[in-house]
């Protein structure tokens, strides 16, 4: 059974949150909870790690997995370019459940990246999720902690249910919102193209673009 380290939102233990990161660092998987489910989390630049999340999600070769920041000043960081629009929308919408999808920076596994070149990245607006990537020397991998095909999770033991012992430490932070996932938009073109419809409606984006 993985370790269970449980961690009040509201009142999150620095040391709980430097164990987590602890595993992190050396390899390990682990679950946390986001704005709306539990997420399967990893050093995003160990391709050992990534190479895990694949097999305990069951995903697909030719997916990308998607990445927490702790600041957009780590942006330069991985990604190749930051267009305007992308500027204005994570002006408008981070923290949040927006992830944008960005050329990726050299650095970046290719695995990561599912070999599109791109990477998504957003910065969370929950209280744990931030402060995990915030403690981080390296981008936070952010998946849905459950197998691919399967419903994700708001629940920290429904996550133990589902993997079980493949993941290393869970991070118990009480029921997530739930709802949708996170909206993904690419911003490598213009005008940005909606991959995925999720928690912040797409409908909002073009009143932002309108105040330019």
């Amino acid at each position: 059974m993985p370790e269970i380290i449980k961690i009040a939102p509201d009142d999150p233990d620095e040391r709980l949150i430097a164990r987590a990161v602890r595993i992190m660092e050396e390899g390990g998987v682990i679950v946390y909870p986001t704005e709306t489910f539990y997420g399967l989390g990893a050093n995003a630049e160990d391709e050992e790690a990534v190479e895990r999340i694949f097999l305990i999600k069951g995903r697909d070769a030719g997916s990308p997995l998607p990445v927490i920041i702790g600041s957009e000043k780590e942006l330069a960081l991985f990604t190749e370019e930051i267009p305007p629009k992308a500027r204005l929308l994570m002006r408008e919408f981070w923290p949040g459940a927006l992830t944008l999808v960005f050329r990726a920076s050299p650095r970046i596994p290719v695995r990561l990246t599912a070999g599109t070149g791109k990477i998504g990245i957003r910065i969370s607006s929950h209280p744990l999720a931030a402060m995990l990537a915030k403690s981080m020397a390296h981008p936070l991998i952010a998946t849905s902690a459950n197998p691919s095909g399967s419903p994700s999770c708001t629940r920290a033991r429904e996550v133990i249910r589902c993997l079980g012992d493949r993941i290393d430490a869970v991070i118990d932070g009480g029921e997530t919102a739930g709802g949708h996932g996170s909206t993904i938009l690419d911003v490598t073109v213009d005008p940005p193209a909606l991959l995925r419809e999720g928690a912040i409606p797409s409908v909002l984006f073009q009143n932002v673009f309108k105040k330019t």
